[in-house]
């Protein structure tokens, strides 16, 4: 009997030993399996760190769990900047027996913790998550087919944020903090997949439309999913946004590009309570000590079939009876809440959606509100509503937690509107409106003193339904602020002429009312004082009748500034004045600061009413006269983070099509990047959204710039610049210190000492950095250098050591003018003669953008130079003085110039070439070496400027493409915004329930 027991204590010791040893004995092979089959199967980067691998028998018996630490997949372009998949804990659990016998593991569940799906789909329909190879693909991919069975039984979610960015229906989806747990059998073709779970949805939006936000999500479902018919089917569904709990019955088919639809919803659960929480701010960390009673109802259907023309039948209902809700320490309640809305669309095209909310009833307190509207369809807009009540609003401050504010004042409405409204019938409802809020009072904690006497009176009348009887006077509105008042009135009567009638008159300080209503990240000071009558019509303005309106006044600000998070650097205005006349407003003083520059401005703005007023493109024309004593423009360029790289680049700056401005720019001193601009003066055009720049003259750099030029940025992916450049007496090395294109162009300049002066015309495209785009270059000119030096250059250095002459390094030059040409990106320099160490020479070639060089030297040194190493060349000639011979050398000068290639363009030694040379002087021959060394160059120039030239085009579609995708950052920024948000939520999930607020 103990021999018995001891073989079984054995026999399981050593199966628990097996099972002990299994994942150390073939983690290997394992993982070395699971690379093969992401290689074969995914088109993306999938990384996981093996030093983080876990693999256990007993976590999950008789399963084999496999735990990766830092698992993801990042895409392939166009989204190499985006990671799909990114998870802190990934577990996959396997069928041990397929494991250890078979050559086929099954995979039976899946768990993620921690991390990021982040869905996107480009407007071209490109999608991030399309990473499997298709069937049939080239070598060298191994097209086997995979080995793993997929049976997943349950799929497990822990902490993950999911984003859905889908650019083509401009669709947004962002949830966080998902916690769900699923099982169903994934190798079927029909199965059900039983899904619970919780999360938080973040934003749900569509065409710019936010639907959610900040909302909590529960889930309870078994989905019938038939992937043959695509089609997914729900029976007693149940969800739950916040407190608001719904189930849903039926179901969603793609079956092609239609998508199909029939399902019900309907409440689960509900009351008053359940609504409130879907209102923002209600829901907040005091929401469970809300008291609230009353009655909710809640369906809605939705049938039919959603595509580019047509859109499902829907109804919607929502009947809310005798609702009350009081906030915990708050004497009042909002109560008596009656609401019986519904939204019904049976044809499934949109415009004929009908909207009824019958009853709408509450009270503030003892303060009743009441309302309806119906509007019948978004086609003949007929419809007809009612509001009316009184609030007070030191009452409401009892109903409502209102932190560190003071509240007084009696607000009423009463407004009716019933009837059509046709644009070209000029048909509107008949309205009859009455807003008023009398003895208003605003006080701030943060400030003593109140905003007082806030007195406004509105009335809308309109009883006959025509657009020319519609009116709408206030007849006086106004406040106090510690002694200062504000006064005006407002009228406007027929819709078609819209005549007008206003005023304002009095004076405001902004940093009181900015301390009392203080604004987030917003710095604002200053006064303001206005005495400005008003009186017209815009159909006079539309027809340019300006002796037909009668506008005058004055407009005086003082100690102004203003600062926000976007624009640090803060805007001054010492002092400001301007008067106002129909046509013209008249800027006629302004003192002002923008950052820690200077500016005194003035001038007229013209055409300001058609401006403000038409719905049309309507310039506003400005002629103003602009003077600073010292403009930092670095301070206002505006800077990107860059994604590769923690620096910062400009951006290109956009400019408004609909203003036609004319500047006078004078500055005593103007900082713009590395340069220093004196004495800069010359005109300045904006019309169309073009820069233009006249007569513009400044000393920089010990010399004089003179130019014209312009900057066109309608096309934001290829801002364009022209310019003509007159520099007279510039320092050489100042221009290669302070110009990025001598430096690329030019780059001997920096060896080169002496001055020299220029008239250039070149155009081309800028980079994202506002700096011209090298490869895209066209431009002439004449460069005249005055008398200048060359010293230590690689160069000279070169041909020196080719040719063993003893000549020093520095060469002296006379003055001398030099033509130029840049194509695409390339500098050609035609032969142009001087002197190098006295001797003569001729110099052509060309310097490429990518700082590549081709040049020809062709140098008649005196034979007389080379002393004893000619003797033994021109033994045994005839006549052979050679006192006043000259050698005709000539180099080709290649690579670049900090490593320059210098070699002889004969493929003869120096030795022979130069006996060769002599020989034929001596013996009268034709000399025709040189126009053959010249032609062989020619034709290698010619060659190398047409692989610039197709260079040139790949960069500049390089530059373009990169510009594109800044431009399509605004959706990239919002997206990334929302990621922040999920932070919030991800910390706050994590928090304690009594320290974290409810997501609203």
């Amino acid at each position: 009997m103990k021999k018995i027991a001891y073989i079984i204590f054995a026999f399981f010791a050593l199966i628990l030993l097996a099972l002990v040893a299994v994942p150390y004995l073939f983690k290997d092979k394992i993982f070395d399996k699971l690379d093969q089959e992401l290689a074969k199967s995914v088109n993306a980067t999938v990384y996981y760190d093996r030093d983080k691998v876990s693999l256990s028998v007993f976590s999950n018996f008789p399963s084999l769990s496999a735990g990766l630490g830092d698992f993801g997949v990042k895409g392939n372009p166009p989204f190499q900047n985006d990671t799909l998949v990114h998870v802190g804990e990934l577990q996959v659990d396997l069928n041990i027996l397929s494991v250890i016998f078979s050559d086929k593991p099954s995979l039976e569940g899946i768990r993620l913790k921690d991390g990021q799906i982040y869905v996107k789909v480009l407007e071209d329909g490109q999608a991030n998550y399309d990473i499997a190879y298709e069937s049939e693909v080239e070598e060298p991919v191994d097209t086997t087919s995979s080995d793993f069975q997929l049976g997943i039984e349950s799929i497990e979610i822990e902490n993950l944020d999911f984003i859905y960015d889908d650019r083509s229906l401009d669709f947004l989806m962002v949830m966080s903090a998902m916690d769900f747990v699923g099982s169903g059998d994934l190798t079927l073709d029909v199965y059900d997949l039983i899904i619970k779970g919780e999360g938080n949805i973040v934003n749900v939006a569509y065409e710019g439309i936010e639907y959610l936000t900040s909302k909590s999500l529960a889930i309870d479902s078994e989905i019938n999913v038939d992937l043959k018919n695509m089609k997914f089917g729900v029976n007693g569904a149940s969800l739950k946004l916040n407190d608001f709990g719904f189930g849903i019955d039926g179901y969603l088919a793609m079956p092609g590009d239609d998508i199909e639809m029939d399902a019900k919803f309907y409440g689960e659960d509900n009351n008053f309570r359940s609504a409130l929480s879907l209102v923002p701010g209600v829901y907040s960390a005091s929401f469970d000590d809300l008291k609230t009673s009353g009655e909710m109802d809640f369906s809605g259907a939705l049938k039919g079939v959603y595509n580019e023309n047509t859109f499902p039948s829907f109804q919607f209902g929502l009947a809310i009876k005798e609702g009350m809700f009081q906030y915990p320490d708050l004497p009042r309640p909002v109560q008596h809440v009656n609401l019986e809305l519904k939204v019904v669309n049976e044809s499934g095209n949109l415009n004929y959606t009908s909207i009824d909310l019958s009853t709408f009833s509450l009270e503030f307190g003892s303060q009743p509100v009441s309302g309806r509207f119906m509007v019948k369809d978004l086609v003949s807009y007929e419809m007809d509503g009612q509001l009316k009540g009184k609030l007070d609003l030191l009452e409401l401050t009892s109903i409502f937690p209102i932190e560190d504010m003071e509240l007084k004042g009696q607000l009423s409405i009463d407004a009716t509107a019933k009837g059509r409204y046709d644009s070209v019938a000029q048909i509107i409802p008949v309205i009859n409106a009455k807003v008023e809020l009398a003895n208003g009072h605003v006080k701030s904690a943060a400030y003593p003193a109140p905003i007082d006497n806030i007195n406004v009176r509105a009335v809308a009348d309109n009883k006959t339904g025509k657009m020319n009887d519609f009116a709408i006077n206030v007849p006086n509105f106004g406040f106090d602020l510690e002694g200062e008042k504000i006064t005006g009135a407002f009228k406007v009567n027929d819709l078609k002429a819209m005549n007008y009638d206003f005023s304002v008159h009095g004076a405001v300080d902004l940093g009181k009312i900015a301390a009392i209503m203080p604004m987030e990240d917003i710095i604002l000071e200053g006064k303001i004082k206005a005495d400005i009558d008003a009186k017209g019509s815009y159909e006079a303005i539309e027809a340019n009748r300006f002796g037909q309106l009668d506008t005058k006044g004055d407009l005086q600000v003082n100690d102004f500034y203003y600062a926000d998070k976007d624009y640090p650097q803060g805007v001054r205005i010492n002092e400001a004045s301007a008067n106002f006349s129909p046509k013209t407003i008249n800027l006629t003083k302004m003192d002002a600061r923008l950052g820690k520059s200077p500016v005194q401005a003035n001038g007229t703005l013209t055409n300001y009413m058609a401006f403000l007023l038409s719905d049309e493109d309507t310039n506003l024309i400005g002629n103003l006269s602009v003077y600073s004593s010292n403009f930092d423009v670095n301070e206002w360029m505006t800077e990107a983070e860059s994604v590769t790289e923690d620096t910062t680049s400009l951006q290109v700056i956009a400019l408004p099509e609909n203003i036609d401005f004319t500047m006078s720019v004078k500055a005593d001193k103007i900082l713009y990047d590395n340069l220093t601009l004196n004495n800069a003066e010359g005109k300045v055009w904006v019309k169309d959204a073009v820069l233009k720049l006249e007569g513009f003259k400044t000393d920089m750099l010990g010399g004089s710039l003179v130019f014209d030029g312009s900057y066109n940025a309608k096309d934001i992916t290829k801002p364009a610049f022209d310019m003509t450049l007159d520099i007279i007496k510039l320092g050489v090395q100042d221009a290669f210190k302070s110009f990025v294109t001598v430096q690329t162009f030019a780059p001997i300049a920096q060896h080169v000492t002496g001055v020299f002066s220029t008239k250039f015309s070149f155009s081309g495209l800028l980079g994202q950095d506002m700096m011209p785009v090298l490869s895209s270059l066209d431009g002439s000119g004449l460069i005249r250098l005055a008398e200048t030096a060359l010293k230590d250059s690689p160069l000279v250095k070169g041909i020196t050591s080719l040719t063993k002459l003893e000549d020093t390094s520095t060469i002296s030059l006379k003055p001398m003018n030099i033509t130029a040409r840049i194509e695409d990106g390339m500098l050609n320099i035609p032969p142009f003669e001087l002197k190098l160490w006295d001797y003569p020479a001729k110099i052509q070639g060309s310097t490429g953008f990518d700082g590549r060089i081709n040049y020809l030297v062709n140098i008649d040194v005196p034979a007389s130079k080379f002393g004893t190493k000619i003797n033994g060349l021109v033994s045994g000639l005839v006549g052979s003085d050679l006192s006043n011979t000259n050698v005709p050398l000539a180099f080709n000068i290649g690579g670049s110039y900090a490593r320059p290639n210098v070699a002889m363009a004969s493929s003869e030694s120096l030795e022979a070439y130069i006996s060769n040379a002599l020989k034929s002087k001596v013996s009268g021959q034709k000399e025709d070496v040189k126009e053959k060394i010249t032609a062989d160059f020619k034709a290698k120039e010619d060659s190398l400027k047409q692989a610039f030239k197709e260079k040139s085009e790949v960069a500049k579609d390089s530059v373009v493409q990169e510009a594109s995708k800044l431009v399509d950052q605004t959706k990239e920024k919002a997206v990334e915004e929302v990621k922040n948000l999920l932070k919030g939520f991800t910390n706050r999930k994590k928090s304690t329930e009594t320290e974290s607020p409810k997501p609203e």
